[in-house]
């Protein structure tokens, strides 16, 4: 998509590009999943901070319940 490649030239770094897929692909991987994009952001974003890191592979979209 042209739009995307031009948007892409400004996220700063290479870093900031690769974290800019990873969160599309995320989303992406969401909507496939059946699962509000913005609702499931939203979720994750709200309680990430206090969940275990020995747990966070129960917030991906295939496995999160909302």
């Amino acid at each position: 998509m042209s739009v995307g490649r031009k948007n892409y030239l400004f996220l700063g770094s290479d870093a900031g590009g690769e974290r800019a897929a990873t969160l599309y692909s995320l989303l992406g991987t969401a909507k496939l999943n059946g699962i509000n994009p913005e609702a499931y952001l939203r979720h994750v974003l709200s309680v990430i901070a206090d969940y275990p890191v020995n747990r966070v592979d129960e917030l991906l979209p295939w496995r999160v319940q909302l």
